[in-house]
């Protein structure tokens, strides 16, 4: 059931999302003047945006270790003010080494923060609502990037530095600071996890309360889960958590290099492609418009269908549509196929952003989200080159020949080796692993009987 502070929990949540996902893109938008300004090549630009990939990957990593120590409450604030005071540095850069290194740890405190509101989530919100939640946040944070499109265009044509502003707007996250301190408590499970049990129960006998007056009846008695063993980093590359990290990781590293690969080089492969920069431009802003309704989608199954079956159909049918979007010689064919590669791809998100913290216990929650989705980043720093030299090799059929097999690669490795989640607590889906060793215990000390 969902309570009034469970609402209160995702419009903050979704509103911190929004800031980061319109920083995110502050130095896409303010390219173009940039290199008017300070007359740079298309590779200083190249290395600037490959660069807040790198940050990305060491934040996604980092911050989620911090937020498994220290809580996820915390390093929520502590990366909003980390990332919003260096986009903030980034309007004062004077050239491109400082602007690099503004932009890298504006990176680094962007994907800090994402992985830990993703494992906020999965603790905070009822397994039967957990993707629906995730949704809501994931469509609303995406409002982010035609907002600050539209700014950026009423902003930059100003005068020549003006799109130092741009990076002003970046910092917006400083002002969620004080709704975050007042409205979004610590993680009930992490304060158990690390023996904070009074304000755990009176975090959770607020929501019960709540309950109470929606439903106007006493709630069902409280299961008590079983208590599963605190872990340590290295196990997540060791024991029974070692598939899942490996599987989430060839995930992410495939997923997000066709989701990049599609998104951010659209533009540049239809021109490519013979397209004029207009019509280009115009083609991308048209599907660009699934990206709020296509992360929407997902509310109609996300909670219905396993994660990871929903992750293959939607990535099975982006394959498809990518193959007939690098083929076709039709304009409308072509724009159709965009429009609904966009709004699966968008759909999917939520599946798999949701699906990234539920396969781990508490105590590493955050930091086996944060290795996959950091590896995920790292994967598309590499795919902008290999894209670029595809492109200029072997021709616009074969970008999307590669794009198509990497996102299908994706829901294929996911849907067989993936774990079941939906509708699971989050107890049970890591005692599946406890269960696994203990019955290979068995069957080892069955082994050393039989042979003595």
């Amino acid at each position: 059931m969902i309570t009034r502070s469970h609402k209160r929990w995702l419009a903050v949540l979704a509103a911190l999302l929004l800031v980061d996902m319109a920083d995110l893109n502050t130095f896409a938008f303010a390219a173009p003047a940039i290199r008017a300004d300070w007359g740079l090549s298309v590779g200083d630009v190249g290395s600037i945006t490959a660069a807040s990939f790198l940050g990305m990957f060491l934040g996604s990593i980092v911050g989620g270790r911090l937020a498994d120590r220290f809580g996820r409450k915390r390093v929520i604030m502590g990366a909003t003010v980390f990332f919003s005071t260096f986009s903030l540095l980034s309007a004062f850069a004077v050239g491109v080494a400082d602007l690099a290194a503004y932009r890298v740890l504006t990176g680094f405190g962007l994907q800090a923060m994402t992985v830990v509101v993703l494992a906020y989530v999965a603790e905070m919100f009822p397994s039967l609502h957990r993707g629906r939640a995730q949704t809501w946040i994931v469509a609303i944070s995406l409002l982010g990037v035609p907002a600050m499109a539209w700014l950026a265009r009423w902003i930059v044509p100003m005068n020549p530095s003006a799109w130092r502003w741009i990076f002003v707007l970046g910092a917006s996250g400083l002002f969620l600071i004080v709704a975050t301190v007042r409205w979004l408590p610590e993680s009930v499970r992490w304060l158990q996890e690390n023996g904070q049990h009074d304000r755990a129960e009176e975090i959770v006998a607020k929501v019960e309360k709540e309950a109470r007056q929606i439903t106007g009846t006493d709630l069902p008695p409280i299961v008590l889960q079983p208590v599963v063993a605190a872990g340590r980093p290295s196990d997540l590359l060791r024991s029974g958590y070692s598939k899942r990290t490996l599987v989430l990781c060839l995930t992410m590293a495939l997923a997000l290099s066709g989701f990049y690969g599609y998104n951010s080089w659209v533009p540049t492969l239809l021109t490519e492609h013979g397209f004029s920069t207009t019509q280009s431009l115009a083609y991308s802003s048209v599907m660009s418009l699934a990206t709020v309704p296509g992360a929407l989608l997902a509310l109609l199954f996300i909670d219905r269908v396993e994660r990871k079956t929903a992750v293959l159909v939607l990535y099975l049918a982006v394959g498809t549509l990518m193959l007939i979007f690098g083929f076709t010689d039709s304009s409308v064919v072509l724009v159709g196929s965009g429009l609904l590669i966009t709004m699966l791809l968008q759909a999917s998100t939520p599946c798999v952003y949701t699906y990234m913290p539920e396969i781990f216990p508490t105590s590493l929650r955050a930091l086996g989200a944060g290795i996959g989705n950091g590896v995920g980043r790292l994967a598309v720093f590499g795919t902008t080159f290999l894209v670029a030299a595809l492109l200029s090799r072997l021709g616009f059929a074969a970008v999307f020949i590669y794009l198509a097999g990497v996102v299908v690669l994706a829901g294929l490795i996911l849907a067989v080796f993936g774990e079941r989640t939906r509708g699971r607590s989050l107890e049970e889906i890591t005692m599946a692993v406890d269960n696994v060793k203990h019955q290979r215990s068995n069957l080892d000390a069955h082994a050393k009987a039989v042979r003595n």
